[in-house]
């Protein structure tokens, strides 16, 4: 069974001293661009915390991987990875996050490993709980018309929605304290949606 589930990426980029100008100019070009491909979600860009600190971390969401490998492999982000190489001090790094860890992605250090699996697994169980919760309440009279398989599969995809897209971005941030309780949480967040 093909599977093509929402992907976040993380771009860790140096730039060097008196060129962040240029960069965040080029930046909001990126981000501007990639906000047209098809499955494009969003996009959050973590500035350096202090003077010192020249590290940019840029996370970009799309539904799909198969959306993402459209974007990464475009003439237009081609040319924007050129320009940025007189603005940084190397290539960077770039990580690909599918699966279960993408509920878990949230203003944090580059590369940060998602918290352990066990707060994972609350958090998630949580969520659903909720989700479930609410579900009970909202009037979807419907459903009961419909046969119990396909009842049961609109409402799990209802849930995976609402976790994907509303709760589980929300109860990261809110949560941050304990799912990365060594971290220093950075505030300068820059985030675009559709």
């Amino acid at each position: 069974m093909h599977t093509d589930p929402p992907v976040t990426v993380e771009v860790v980029q140096r730039v060097k001293k008196s060129k962040e100008r240029e960069f965040e100019a080029l930046l909001e070009q990126i981000i501007g661009t990639a906000s047209t491909f098809e499955g494009y979600l969003g996009s959050s860009v973590f500035r350096p915390s202090h003077q010192d600190d020249s590290e940019y971390r840029i996370v970009f969401k799309f539904d799909r991987l198969e959306n993402l490998k459209r974007w990464e492999h475009s003439p237009l982000r081609q040319r924007f990875l050129t320009q940025a190489h007189s603005f940084t001090v190397d290539t960077g790094t770039f990580s690909i996050i599918t699966g279960l860890e993408t509920w878990f992605t949230l203003p944090a250090k580059p590369g940060m490993l998602p918290p352990p699996r066990y707060k994972m697994v609350l958090v998630s169980g949580l969520a659903i709980f909720g989700i479930n919760q609410l579900l009970t309440v909202l009037p979807l009279d419907w459903l009961a018309q419909l046969p119990s398989v396909l009842r049961l599969l609109i409402l799990v995809f209802l849930t995976t929605t609402l976790m994907t897209y509303v709760v589980m971005p929300r109860l990261t941030k809110l949560l941050a304290w304990w799912l990365y309780p060594n971290v220093k949480h950075r505030h300068d967040i820059k985030e675009k949606s559709r």
